[in-house]
């Protein structure tokens, strides 16, 4: 039964990564990947040496680690909230709500986004009308520009995590919260010392899980919403990497950038491993 499974896994993740050898060559077509000379690590000298890498690198954990902070707290008191409610089928109707858009396209959601935050689009239009100001360009102002990519990423995806975060709080035996009332707890009180601690393996467990991912800082939002004036303060490993390969043919140094994220990234994984036994109380994987 596992043997499609392999095999496919084998043919499209194992065999792809035999072209990481192009970033130890200096690549040449009519030669082909094994067929081109050794350039062994001047590729990834260059890397270090180029002005950019310093401001990518900063870029992609700094957009990552804000994306999980903001994710995660949002998602935790939406959760926390909408678990209050007694009413099962409003509770039930805005829990679907807000999960649907984790199901959307970025592709569909920049474009929605774009014709939002436009010159002549809704929100300056509501801008104009109630203070007459002039329109704002959104996308090419560096804050403005991270502050819609920080919203929307919330927006689309929080209400995965307040799913799994209200599976955890439902879980939770309810004599606990009976004996608090008996003690007089206030809901403070519960939610700090009851709460909170039932689900602190289900917040470690997200919390982990999302710091594998921190090298990536969201591909599919940021390539189809930035543009070359706010490269400054959005340019990340993935869309580095993306324009040095595929816009500037430069194959080998692309491989090369790609290669050191994912080592990097891999040091994440084995870190969050231990972060999941020791503050988890058990191993993800």
């Amino acid at each position: 039964m596992l043997l499609p499974t392999l095999i496919l896994l084998a043919i499209f993740s194992i065999y792809p990564t035999l072209g990481s050898i192009m970033a130890f060559k200096y690549f040449d077509p009519i030669e082909g990947i094994w067929g081109s000379p050794w350039a062994g690590l001047d590729h990834f000298k260059m890397l270090f040496q180029i002005p950019e890498f310093k401001q990518i690198t900063i870029n992609t954990i700094t957009i990552s680690l804000i994306k999980i902070i903001l994710n995660i707290s949002c998602a935790l008191a939406f959760a926390l909230l909408l678990h209050e409610i007694k009413k099962r089928w409003f509770k039930r109707s805005v829990q679907t709500i807000v999960y649907l858009p984790f199901f959307l396209s970025w592709v569909i959601m920049a474009g929605i986004f774009k014709d939002f935050f436009s010159i002549d689009g809704l929100i300056n239009g509501i801008i104009h009308r109630l203070s007459g100001g002039e329109p704002i360009m959104f996308f090419n102002s560096n804050t403005w520009f991270m502050i819609i990519v920080y919203v929307t990423d919330v927006w689309k995806g929080f209400g995965f995590n307040a799913i799994v975060f209200l599976a955890a709080l439902t879980a939770i035996n309810p004599n606990l919260y009976e004996a608090a009332d008996v003690d007089g707890a206030s809901r403070w009180a519960k939610l700090v010392n009851i709460t909170l601690p039932s689900i602190k393996g289900t917040i470690v467990l997200i919390l982990i899980l999302s710091l594998q991912g921190i090298l990536s800082g969201g591909f599919d939002q940021i390539f189809n919403l930035y543009n070359p004036l706010v490269y400054q303060v959005v340019d990340i490993y993935d869309t580095y990497i993306y324009r040095m390969g595929f816009q500037s043919n430069q194959y080998e140094f692309a491989t090369a950038v790609g290669l050191f994220r994912s080592a990097v990234a891999f040091i994440f994984i084995l870190i969050s491993q231990w972060l999941a036994k020791k503050y988890g109380e058990y191993k993800v994987f």
